[in-house]
């Protein structure tokens, strides 16, 4: 595989505004950046962002805050706390052995992040709300030798794994500092930056469930390139991430936010009203979110501005936004700065993102590529690298990409070829100022007889109806178009909206290939963790209520 790690974004042959190379029909990026720690040079994800921390002494402000209960863990109490369990697990577990974490979000987890990382143990977080069917299949992917779980969450584990509970008396002690607080141990013994420091699930809305590699030099990576392009601060920034801390960008934050000094506020579960009291009660001035928190914000009466008054950005992602609804917020929240980003499980995190006021007014934009990072987009019939404003399928390249997925050789080679390209499956355009644009997943187009339909644009757009609370559109199987348009449609409260309105709605405001041609009402759109909607679940039940009416 190519090493992507000396991306020289400053040939001349490369346009300054695209990042374009005409030569190779490669985006480069032209963020700024900082030399990475060279590639043989034994580190963790763990210590180096560590070392990365400014100050000195530490800072006073807080590491981590629980936003339920209030308890906040310091920068020299996550440290002791980091070292005392490293001790304690590195006579233990070897480098390169797995440890399963299935636990709610709280304090524990970033310490046991650092620890377990920092010793060469690779972590791998699962949603505690999953089955134990589903997690007996990510054990058999990741096949950890220890598990990390609650009292709540234990029983969902076999027996024969060697597990110890977060809300133990044992667990305590082990965390309790002991001495004076020095450098996290960086190494165990032949550790490598190009070993695995993470398996993270991929959410499966396409297929079966994927355990993603994600090694110590894509976390260093990715935290490097957000580091180097830094804003100067009279105080740390406080972040409220309202993903999951198992999910890529609540696992990610918390390397981010350690390196930049920040502090960040846990959520144990994302509610309208509980967030706003973090907010206002912790001054966020930082939080990162997904478009369904969105919409629900632009709503009438459903958050004061006020209680936000310390927000200065917020940052969606998951999937783009439309001009409409980025216009909504603005109105209702004009002093908050609204960023997109784009990224995966497998590139770590965003790839493309808004990084100032001025790129977050390229409406419909999720920004330009991140540091160290290439793109192309690829004809998906013809296989041919295109230039800029021409619809295709993004490809990128990064030392932020995953070398594969674990025990799944078969994808690892349909994701990634063999020049270290990950095949993204989004349709996309970069424009003639760098900017991406997401059409659709590919797989997710409605193919309408000889034209592709992409959901997200009638989504976006019945969005916007009055009446409308959430929204997914998908492909239903049709004998004379192939497919068309279906919408699932939650309807506000009161609301008598029925499937005729809801139809010549569309129909007034786009082509009539594009049109909705069948419409279900629902309590509420089946989401992953991250916000994403949950189209194949919606797929089955439309066709199998269809199968069920011709019985």
């Amino acid at each position: 595989m190519a090493n992507t790690d000396s991306v020289n974004p400053n040939r001349p042959s490369i346009d300054p505004t695209t990042g374009f190379c005409a030569a190779t029909k490669t985006f480069h990026s032209i963020r700024p950046t900082i030399p990475l720690p060279p590639l043989s040079r034994p580190l963790s994800s763990a210590s180096y962002s560590l070392s990365l921390l400014s100050s000195s002494p530490l800072p006073s402000s807080p590491a981590f805050v629980n936003s339920t209960s209030g308890q906040t863990l310091s920068y020299d109490d996550f440290i002791l706390r980091t070292q005392s369990l490293s001790s304690v697990l590195k006579p233990l577990l070897s480098r390169g052995q797995t440890a399963l974490i299935l636990a709610p979000p709280s304090l524990h987890i970033p310490v046991l992040y650092f620890s377990l990382i920092s010793i060469g143990v690779v972590v791998s977080p699962c949603n505690p709300a999953s089955t134990p069917p589903e997690i007996s299949c990510q054990i058999h992917l990741s096949r950890p030798v220890i598990a990390f779980a609650t009292s709540a969450s234990a029983p969902k584990l076999p027996p024969s794994l060697p597990t110890i509970l977060l809300d133990s008396p044992l667990f305590l002690f082990l965390i309790a500092p002991r001495g004076a607080s020095g450098a996290v141990n960086s190494t165990s013994d032949g550790l490598s930056q190009s070993d695995a420091a993470a398996i993270l699930y991929s959410s499966g809305t396409t297929g079966k469930i994927k355990g993603v590699v994600l090694t110590h030099r894509n976390i260093i990576s990715l935290v490097t390139g957000i580091y180097a392009g830094r804003q100067e601060r009279a105080a740390p920034a406080v972040l409220l991430v309202t993903a999951p801390l198992f999910h890529v960008i609540g696992f990610f934050y918390c390397f981010k936010a350690v390196a930049m000094g920040e502090t960040m506020v846990i959520k144990e579960r994302f509610e309208m009203g509980k967030m706003v009291r973090a907010v206002e009660e912790f001054k966020v001035t930082h939080m990162s979110t997904a478009p369904p928190v969105l919409v629900a914000m632009t709503k009438v009466g459903a958050v004061d501005p006020y209680r936000l008054r310390s927000l200065e950005w917020l940052f969606s992602g998951g999937a783009p936004l439309s001009k409409e609804l980025i216009q909504r917020f603005k109105a209702r929240f004009p002093a908050i700065q609204l960023g997109q980003g784009y990224g995966m499980t497998e590139s770590t995190g965003p790839v493309f993102r808004t990084n100032s006021p001025e790129e977050t007014r390229r409406y419909g934009s999720v920004g330009r590529l991140s540091a160290y990072t290439e793109a192309k987009i690829m004809d998906p019939v013809t296989g041919i690298a295109l230039p800029p404003c021409k619809q295709g399928e993004l490809w990128v390249r990064s030392p932020t990409v995953t070398r594969g997925y674990v025990g799944n050789e078969a994808a690892t080679a349909a994701a990634l070829d063999p020049e270290g390209w990950l095949k993204t499956g989004d349709l996309c355009y970069i424009d003639n100022d760098g900017f991406l644009f997401v059409v659709d997943r590919l797989k997710d187009l409605i193919k309408y007889k000889a034209y592709q339909v992409p959901p997200a644009e009638l989504e976006h757009l019945l969005q916007s109806h009055p009446d409308i609370a959430e929204v997914a559109v998908i492909p239903y199987p049709d004998e004379e178009a192939g497919q068309v348009p279906m919408a699932f449609v939650v309807r506000k409260p009161q609301s008598t909206l029925d499937d005729k309105q809801v139809m010549d709605f569309v129909a007034k405001q786009v082509a009539p290939y594009k049109k909705i041609r069948r419409v279900s009402f629902i309590d509420s759109i089946p989401k992953t963790a991250a916000g994403k909607i949950l189209r194949k679940d919606l797929v089955k039940l439309a066709t199998s209520v269809s199968a069920a009416s011709k019985l």
